[in-house]
């Protein structure tokens, strides 16, 4: 249809049948069972005309079952409007790639842009017309258990993730002629939660978030405008408050920022729920000030509350709503499925052979093994690893045989198709690998576990000891007070280390760790939940088959004390840097104050080494960028890839500034003895931050250079002049 025909095609539309399309329901209400169908309809009180004629269905993905939806549907409906399904898929469909903050560790917009791809395949070929994702909250608080859905502490690196997630989802960049073009291979993307759901204080889910909109400008609000700027079709609403207003109810956020300014002119939904929580967040008597609200602010789609469907026609009969507000929101929803095809394929990719062909093929998983092996991160090695073949190994501790390695919104994911660890080695080495058979609880195992896994541990040369979180412990509603490892299985490493202390940590877990109470292994591997091939790719990092690259893009603490710890903080009126000994500086008793594992952290079977860093002169000036390079060898016997790491420090701001802040990076495959000259760019432009006045611009005078392998351990900073 072109724009004619669909302003033709709202025109005929009731206004009973307007409202309905900015209604979400679950796929309960379309199911052809009718026990499944009878409990949410009394729940939400509707009608079969409201089912019929609601705008959008959340939660099918089935080719087989959105067919029989969408021509019930269209046959139900007067006008023969498609409807338009969405679900949460979040790091890939039925095939399970590692969650996001994993993906944000291997540093590569390619294995981002490589999920995205894969999950659209698989999503398109079952039905699926959008999918609620990427998530692309900042995050620095690892309490909260959402941060294994966002990729990390750094806005720009956020950013850059989530650009690459939309154009893998969408197919195209921004406005190209491949965005949505291939039915079988993509998908809508919607970014979310706008905005600030990151920061929730305490770090406990659905809380109140409180900040300056400078801050928020300036940190927050960069990854979303990147995944807009990139051409996602939604944004979905935050639960969070934004300067003490619900965000789904705050029409400075969503029709100034959002529409104004970044330009946005896509689907705007609520997250679950959230147009009627308004009320018990205290900003809403009813329903009716609720739908006011949510209307007023441009939200386009209800998810699954009734506010709209029940209050505006009232809202519009007595004038409180024009009638235009509800146009604008169809148009809205019907330009959306319009870009999907719906119009002409009402099933658009769905496809019943197409998704027994594609879904979970083998190309799938070994691109999921692929980005898995690129995402596991090493953060300790004491000569230990890569293990050798010949050598006996015991494998124990609750993740040992586990097939819970898809982690937290694995919706379409079946853990039973999942390579467990043990499988994964036992493929690469046979039964020189010992693994017990005695089932293991995370939090609290049986005695026989215990016991069998120190008697194994005993028995071999080395113990590799699976340890960490359930599924269940990190995602959403899964905030934790204490992150530390359980007590059991702090208790289980002090056992097997009675009897042998070589001990290779893999940890499984969705969010940084306080690791204190394994400090004493010889190796750890941050896993983290790596999806349907976790113990391939497992097994090749272990044994060297991959070499490990990832980095940290979210710090690890010493202890949840320092919450939040991240790299890019301010200095203090009394910083403790170089100071330690003094009292009266900004300082733990206890710990010290950067994080134990900082971002940009991670090692490899290589080793390399770093000369100065040279630039292309003392001065420079908007047009005029700066050239930095340096040299970097691996000084090994085994080739690897390095993440070169360019910070900057703008010495004195107009406001406080960040004591470093990431402004580029490469990742270089160097062969053994290899060196190789990296080179970067760094513009006036790359220099931009929220001023007080909330304009955007850089300051003249001095910045500081430097480059090295994580936020940490960089080279002597060089001194430059912005002019």
């Amino acid at each position: 249809m072109n724009h004619e025909q669909l302003v033709e095609l709202v025109s005929e539309m009731t206004l009973d049948e307007k409202i309905a399309q900015l209604l979400q329901l679950s796929g309960d209400f379309y199911s052809d069972k009718a026990e499944e169908r009878t409990g949410p309809i009394a729940q939400l009180g509707l009608s079969q005309t409201d089912i019929d004629n609601a705008g959008t269905i959340l939660g099918v993905a089935s080719a087989a079952e959105c067919r029989r939806i969408q021509q019930s549907y269209m046959e139900r409906n007067r006008l023969h409007i498609p409807t338009l399904i969405m679900g949460d898929v979040i790091h890939g469909c039925r095939t399970i790639f590692p969650i996001p903050l994993a993906i944000g560790s291997s540093w590569s917009t390619d294995a981002a842009r490589t999920m995205a791809r894969v999950a659209a395949r698989e999503s398109s070929a079952s039905g699926l017309h959008v999918t609620f994702s990427p998530m692309v909250d900042l995050v620095r608080d690892p309490r909260w258990g959402r941060v294994m859905e966002s990729t990390g502490e750094d806005p720009w690196l956020n950013a850059l993730m989530a650009a690459a997630m939309v154009e893998g989802y969408q197919g195209g960049r921004a406005g190209s002629a491949e965005t949505l073009a291939d039915p079988a291979a993509t998908v809508g993307a919607c970014v979310k939660h706008f905005a600030g759901y990151g920061a929730p204080e305490g770090g406990r889910e659905y809380n109140t978030v409180n900040m300056s909109e400078r801050q928020l400008r300036n940190d927050y609000l960069p990854g979303y405008h990147a995944g807009i700027d990139a051409g996602a079709k939604l944004v979905m609403t935050s639960f969070n408050t934004v300067d003490g207003i619900p965000a789904t109810g705050n029409r400075n956020l969503m029709r100034d920022i959002l529409r104004d300014e970044f330009g946005f002119d896509g689907v705007l939904i609520s997250d679950f729920g959230a147009v009627r929580e308004m009320i018990a967040h205290g900003v809403a008597a009813d329903d009716r000030q609720a739908a006011q609200l949510a209307i007023e602010a441009g939200v386009d789609i209800e998810m699954m509350t009734v506010c709209y469907l029940r209050e505006l026609r009232g809202l519009i009969e007595d004038g409180r709503v024009p009638e235009s507000m509800l146009d604008e929101s169809v148009m809205r929803i019907l330009e959306l499925k319009n870009d999907l095809g719906l119009f002409e394929h009402p099933f658009r990719g769905a496809d019943p052979e197409a998704e027994a062909r594609v879904v979970l093929c083998d190309d799938h998983r070994q691109a999921a093994r692929t980005v898995a092996e690129e995402s596991m991160v090493l953060l300790k090695n004491e000569g230990i690893l890569p293990l050798r073949r010949s050598e006996t190994i015991a494998l124990v501790g609750p993740h040992a045989a586990s097939h819970d390695v898809l982690g937290a919104w694995s919706w379409k994911g079946d853990p039973a198709e999942a390579v467990s660890p043990a499988e994964g080695l036992r493929a690469l080495t046979g039964d020189r690998v010992l693994v017990g058979g005695e089932p293991f609880d995370c939090v609290n195992p049986s005695h026989a576990a215990v016991a069998e896994a120190v008697d194994l541990a005993s028995r071999a040369g080395t113990v590799v000891l699976a340890l960490g979180e359930t599924s269940e412990m990190s995602g959403e509603a899964a905030a934790r007070s204490d992150i530390r490892l359980p007590q059991a299985q702090i208790d289980l490493f002090e056992a097997v280390r009675a009897v042998n202390p070589n001990i290779v940590v893999v940890l499984f877990n969705g969010r940084p760790l306080d690791l204190t109470a394994i400090d004493d292994a010889r190796a750890i591997v941050e896993a983290w939940f790596p999806g349907t091939e976790a113990g391939s790719a497992l097994a090749a990092v272990l044994y060297g088959e991959a070499n490990p690259s990832a980095r940290l893009t979210m710090s690890f603490p010493y202890s949840v004390g320092q919450v939040p710890v991240y790299y890019n903080q301010f200095n203090t009126g009394r910083p403790a840097a170089g100071r330690m000994d003094e009292k009266y500086v900004s300082k733990y008793l206890d710990v010290p104050n950067d994080a134990r594992y900082p971002f940009g952290f991670g090692l490899s079977y290589s080793s390399f080494a770093y000369g100065p860093v040279s630039v292309s002169g003392d001065r420079f000036s908007a047009g005029r960028p700066l050239e930095i390079a340096v040299d970097v060898t691996n000084t090994s016997t085994v080739g690897g890839v390095e993440t070169v790491q360019l910070y900057v420090r703008d010495v004195v701001g107009e406001v406080v500034r960040p004591v470093k802040e990431l402004k580029g990076f490469e990742r270089v495959r160097l062969e053994a003895g290899e060196t190789r000259t990296v080179r970067f760019s760094l513009g006036e432009e790359q220099l931009r931050y929220v001023h007080s006045d909330l304009d955007t611009c850089s300051d003249p005078g001095e910045f500081l250079i430097m480059v090295g392998p994580n936020s940490r351990d960089l080279s002597e900073p060089v001194s430059v002049s912005l002019i």
